[in-house]
């Protein structure tokens, strides 16, 4: 059996049967055949950041796309930070 996978949109529709029309989530997940948590998880979504709420396959939100792009600059940091550690112990022993 494969995993089901639903748009955005409609997400937004099932979200918006609960919240504006007032129907209830198990009324909700019966006639769309979607388990309870999964519309229940989808409010709580949508309810924390709506204009990003369900970005979709590929598509990152802007904090997590920063963070990882500042992930990648600690990791090059560390990587430039030892190289110079390394150096400066030989030149040290060199010295000497």
């Amino acid at each position: 059996m494969q995993r089901r996978k639903f748009s955005r949109e409609y997400k937004l529709e099932a979200v918006k049967l609960i919240k504006e029309r007032g129907v209830s989530v198990a009324q909700v997940s019966r006639d769309l055949d979607v388990v309870e948590s999964v519309l229940r998880r989808w409010l709580r979504e949508e309810g924390t950041d709506p204009q990003q709420a369900f970005p979709g396959n590929g598509q990152v939100k802007p904090e997590q796309l920063e963070i990882s792009q500042l992930r990648r600059e600690v990791a090059k940091l560390k990587a430039e930070r030892d190289i110079l550690k390394k150096a400066a112990a030989y030149f040290a022993r060199e010295a000497i």
